[in-house]
């Protein structure tokens, strides 16, 4: 096919009445200092929007515009053009019919980029105007490493039946080329592309299999190959320095790697199974570090009240959820407000997760006698103004914690429980006196999760008449104005319907009336009290607003508070949004099982 004919796209915008003189002659002198291209520095500078700029040159160039949102692509066809090139020229293969290739491309000027294409593939090449941010997030989901994993996987497999496989190599750091290295830094490389939280690598009888938790969801890809697995454990176990001798015993440790110009911080987990070590590792981006409190998703009131809480001089403020909710988001939020000179703050986690200026961070180390603890009690001589303790898993850590907050000093720590009022009456449980919990607890914020419709592919959404029965029945008048949606599965979403996931919230302010029922240790009473205080929500109903704004689905509500209402399981079948049978197949597990 011919070449795209060299025009000036600069002057056709000002002919058109599109952009003015003068604002091409700045965007000119920007691309001189820049050296992107106009079109892109157009859009930047706010002069054009992108969809307009596309719709002129589709016009211009008698090009189709396409929009890959929607677009249903063959990965075999994608694949015709290696991942390098089509960064490179920013181009995607988007069909190949007899006798051309039809080719997406951000920028179909560029003349360099259309020759080299068009020698890269064994057709001539068509050209369509696509979307460059629709492009690279494209690009990222269509690349997946999964063949490279396989690659990798089968030469390493060959090295160790040809007994080369040596155990010294596995050390070297900076050995990238030691196939064990690389299919490791693949795995990783592709956790970060589709945004994982862990990464599991469990071995069964016959295969490897390998998963990411995406958006709270596990991910399997499976490879043949099993007896790699004892060679990627050992790797992992040399990085994290674990001892590798060991294979009876569960271990724990982490490590620092880079991946495409991220720090990441491994946290890894080792635990012996049937047929090797299952090997779970938490993946945080230390590139990004922690964010403030007015990022980690509280509504704006709810937030307004946490606040005021975080400011008191004294007491204990909880925050409970499962693991993988947000709990240490949400907390290091607070302690990014809280730091300033005045303040001496203090955390002891396990193990420390973001590095903080000013904030003394104790990591625990059980191994050495280095518990929550012994660690507290040392932190109490260090003249603190806030502590932060990971997480109070017994009596001893949580007689300590109320301590410090009764004399004096603000305690923020987690708590694993399912809602904020069985938080308090978990205190007692664990042996902490009523009179104690009730003088020194604030307040509790329970939290969790749930993955939102992919803004891509989410519609409209009508309840069944079962659904809608309870929906009237819990939101009575509110239901009115409700607007629910499912997403129909895209390549932007993986065909999951979900991208993302957004924080539910339940904060419990302790009154009068709760620290009574409290220091008697009156189950009934206490939950009757906290249940009937002024602007309590439930974790159940702050996702039902999410779902009747159409930001989730009903589906998503049920499987987060499944423990919290019976009747969820009663109507878990029922729930069947258009066009995507696979909703249903779901398991409507809690997320307290998550890594």
């Amino acid at each position: 096919m011919s070449p795209p004919k060299k025009i000036r796209i600069g002057d056709l915008l000002v002919q058109n009445n599109v952009i003015s003189e003068p604002q091409l002659m700045e965007a000119l002198a920007k691309q001189k200092q820049t050296g992107q291209k106009l079109g892109r520095t157009l859009v930047a500078l706010g002069f054009v929007t992108e969809q307009r700029f596309l719709d002129f040159l589709s016009q211009q160039l008698n090009i189709p515009k396409v929009d890959l949102t929607h677009y249903e692509f063959d990965a075999q066809e994608v694949m015709r053009l290696s991942e390098s090139h089509a960064r490179r020229f920013r181009a995607i293969v988007l069909k190949e019919h007899a006798d051309h290739f039809l080719i997406g491309m951000a920028d179909p000027m560029d003349l360099h980029a259309f020759d080299e294409l068009q020698r890269l593939l064994s057709k001539p090449i068509r050209q369509a105007v696509v979307p460059e941010s629709q492009l690279l997030g494209t690009l990222d989901l269509m690349y997946r490493r999964t063949e490279e994993i396989a690659s990798l996987a089968g030469q390493l497999e060959e090295e160790i039946s040809d007994d080369a496989f040596d155990i010294a190599q596995l050390s070297a750091q900076d050995d990238s080329e030691v196939p064990v290295v690389r299919l490791l830094q693949t795995i990783f490389e592709d956790a970060v592309q589709v945004r994982a939280s862990d990464i599991h690598i469990e071995p069964d009888e016959h295969v490897l299999r390998i998963r990411q938790r995406v958006d709270g969801v596990l991910q399997e890809n499976v490879v043949k190959e099993r007896r790699v697995a004892s060679a990627l454990v050992l790797r992992l176990k040399l990085l994290a320095q674990l001892n590798i001798s060991e294979k009876r015993l569960p271990q724990d440790g982490r490590f620092n790697i880079t991946v495409s110009g991220r720090s990441l911080d491994v946290r890894i987990s080792t635990m012996p199974i049937q047929h090797g070590e299952s090997v779970v590792m938490r993946l945080l981006d230390q590139s990004a570090g922690a964010i403030g409190l007015d990022k980690a998703g509280l509504p704006e009131a709810l937030l307004s009240r946490f606040r005021k809480l975080i400011h008191q001089p004294n007491g204990l403020i909880l925050v409970t959820g499962p693991t993988g909710s947000g709990k240490t988001t949400t907390l290091y939020g607070a302690l990014m407000e809280l730091n300033e000179a005045s303040k001496k703050i203090i955390t002891v986690e396990d193990p420390v997760e973001y590095r903080l200026e000013r904030v003394n961070q104790v990591g625990i180390n059980p191994k050495i006698g280095l518990d929550f603890a012994t660690v507290l009690r040392a932190t109490l001589r260090q003249d603190p103004d806030i502590l932060l303790v990971g997480e109070i898993r017994d009596a001893e850590t949580a007689a300590i914690a109320m301590r410090a907050a009764m004399t004096g000093h603000l305690v923020l720590s987690t708590l694993h429980t399912n809602d904020a009022i069985s938080s308090a009456m978990r205190l007692v449980d664990i042996g902490v006196e009523g009179f104690m919990a009730a003088s020194a607890l604030r307040g509790v914020l329970a939290q969790r999760l749930v993955r939102k419709n992919c803004v891509h592919c989410s519609q409209p959404y009508t309840p069944s008449a079962r659904e809608q029965a309870w929906l009237e029945e819990r939101l009575g008048a509110e239901l009115a104005g409700a607007s629910f949606a499912a997403g129909s599965g895209c390549t932007y979403c993986n065909n999951t319907g979900y991208s993302g996931r957004i924080g539910i919230f339940e904060l419990l302010e302790l009154d009068d009336a709760m620290a009574d029922a409290l220091r008697s240790s009156n189950t009934l009473a206490f939950t009757q009290a906290a249940r009937s205080a002024p602007g309590y929500t439930t974790l159940a109903e702050s996702a039902l607003a999410f779902a009747g704004q159409g930001v989730t689905t009903l589906e998503e509500v049920f499987r987060v508070t499944e423990q919290m209402d019976e009747v969820a399981q009663e109507l878990a079948h029922a729930f069947q949004p258009p066009d995507k049978p696979q909703f249903g197949g779901l398991s409507l597990e809690p997320l307290d099982g998550e890594g």
